[in-house]
């Protein structure tokens, strides 16, 4: 059916039901996944984690999707698709657990092989203080050559994003979702200025709408992109703990701007520094640990 594991890797990616750990199964089964596509429904079923009516779409889509159109339509609306296996493939995310098997991107993919990678993530609600740290820290990264990557969510993500284009930087924004599902709703005509000239990318094919489950799950990219994560506020119980959890796992360096005892945004950073993160009170404090770069 497709010539390459390249071709049949993004078909099955397009499968409904096909998460990463069923296309991890079918690799371990066949490196070269020709198999699965010419396996009898009873057969392939027993190699696939997923209910019996996860497996009626999948088996669906694995016989009727027309990959090649869906290429030509991405190709028309300047969509990247890139898999694990490809030279572009973005190098410290190929080697971070479960990473994605697919990425689908719109902008500059150039920005995914520069060295300078920096996450920044905090509360979706940020105070006067948060704000005023992101403006004092985002200029001179941008300036020093990082980019930044962000969740595109409300509050420190989005402030992020904006700094990084205000000043002449460069940003990458990971959504959850597809391309064509950008959410919040309220970013997406920022989200179209960051597809011309900056970047955004998604681990699902343009026309998955967002889940629940998808946004911690994103967090891991947002981390396992980048030589280090910065946590700028956060609550005690937050997606940006989650993702410099997923930091720490990956040996990737943490740092946190400070906060007053008695605010709940500054508990996730008080508590990621008396665990070891770096404390930061200015952008050399992230820069001066990089000097290889």
């Amino acid at each position: 059916m497709y010539d390459t594991v390249r071709d049949r890797l993004i078909h099955l990616h397009h499968c409904r039901g096909a998460g990463w750990k069923t296309i991890r199964c079918l690799l371990d089964v066949d490196p070269t996944l020709a198999i699965p596509f010419s396996m009898s429904p009873q057969s392939l079923r027993s190699l696939v984690p997923l209910t019996s009516q996860q497996f009626a779409a999948f088996f669906r889509d694995l016989h009727s999707i027309d990959l090649h159109r869906l290429i030509k339509t991405y190709e028309a609306r300047r969509v990247h698709v890139m898999t694990v296996f490809d030279a572009g493939y973005p190098p410290l995310l190929k080697h971070i657990y479960a990473p994605p098997w697919v990425l689908y991107a719109k902008g500059n993919i150039a920005l995914l092989q520069e060295p300078k990678l920096i996450s920044i993530v905090g509360t979706r609600r940020p105070t006067k203080d948060g704000i005023e740290a992101l403006d004092k820290l985002v200029p001179p990264l941008a300036a020093a050559g990082w980019t930044i990557v962000s969740g595109l969510a409300a509050g420190i993500d989005i402030h992020a994003h904006r700094l990084a284009v205000r000043h002449g930087g460069t940003t990458i924004a990971v959504i959850a979702g597809g391309l064509d599902h950008v959410y919040p709703k309220a970013h997406r005509p920022f989200a179209r200025l960051l597809m011309d000239g900056q970047l955004v990318i998604a681990e699902h094919p343009p026309a998955t709408k967002p889940q629940a489950w998808q946004f911690p799950a994103r967090n891991r990219i947002i981390s396992g992109l980048s030589l280090g994560t910065l946590v700028v506020q956060a609550k005690q119980k937050s997606g940006s703990l989650i993702t410099a959890a997923y930091a720490l796992e990956q040996g990737r360096e943490v740092f946190a701007v400070p906060g007053p005892i008695g605010a709940a945004e500054a508990v996730g950073p008080n508590t990621l520094i008396q665990h070891g993160a770096k404390l930061v009170q200015e952008a050399e404090d992230i820069i001066a640990e990089f000097p290889y770069v």
